[in-house]
């Protein structure tokens, strides 16, 4: 499940402060941008800071506060994209959009974060842009977004509950006199052969019908085969 943006403050003491990462799991740092603004939702750009890219996550840290620092999961991560245009914004970025846990987030409630500076709900940030003070760098940038997100699939949920398309016999006959009462999940795409039912059209009927007609087939090439060796039989 989607945790969206959270504050992220777990830094190396010694050295520049990179991001403690969880190299246990098999995280490891794949790129590194300075000079790095980011912009939360519709609020003023942060002051430039340091960004980090893993296996996992994107890390934003601050360069003036040790204690400011921002990551976001790879699985909460829906879209990035290069933005050049200065009529979507003032700076060439980059734009994500972030998964929330709470789908149904309105667009006053980021509003009322961006007029408040001292009152910040990152579970309520949707758009988060990354501004690198070298604008060349932004193809690079993507590119390692697009890398480290295919490192990280969707994970695939498995229907909760399966069709058993499976018939015996006897349900096929069952199924024939009940045909008005069953509703059949198939898809009424027209263009859809597969599964295609049109109008009150009896499918299980079909179904019984073909194995009938089948079991016809196979009868008649027993037979056809007895009559062969009798033939052969005689001549002999």
């Amino acid at each position: 499940m989607a945790v969206g943006l959270r504050q992220f403050t777990a830094r190396a003491e010694i050295g520049a402060g990179e991001p403690v990462l969880d190299t246990d799991n098999g995280e490891e740092l794949v790129h590194v941008q300075p000079s790095v603004s980011v912009a939360l939702g519709n609020r003023a750009p942060e002051s430039p800071g340091t960004l980090y890219i893993t296996t996992r996550q994107v890390v934003w840290l601050s360069d003036l506060d040790r204690a400011k620092g921002y990551a976001v999961d790879f699985f909460s991560l829906s879209l990035h994209a290069i933005s050049r245009d200065p009529e979507a914004y003032s700076s060439p970025c980059i734009y994500t959009q972030i998964d929330t846990q709470d789908d149904e987030v309105d667009d006053e409630s980021e509003d009322s974060d961006s007029e408040c500076s001292e009152v910040l709900d990152l579970s309520k940030i949707r758009e988060m842009r990354l501004i690198p003070s070298d604008a060349s760098q932004l193809d690079t940038l993507f590119q390692v977004f697009c890398e480290c997100a295919e490192l990280n699939p969707e994970p695939i949920e498995e229907e909760e509950e399966g069709h058993n398309w499976i018939f015996s016999a006897d349900q096929l006959e069952d199924g024939a006199g009940e045909s008005d009462d069953v509703e059949w999940p198939f898809s009424q795409n027209p263009t859809n052969t597969i599964g295609h039912t049109n109008g009150y059209h009896d499918l299980s009927r079909n179904v019984l019908e073909l194995q009938i007609n089948d079991q016809r087939f196979e009868d008649a090439d027993e037979m056809e085969e007895v009559t062969d060796s009798g033939h052969q039989q005689q001549q002999q």
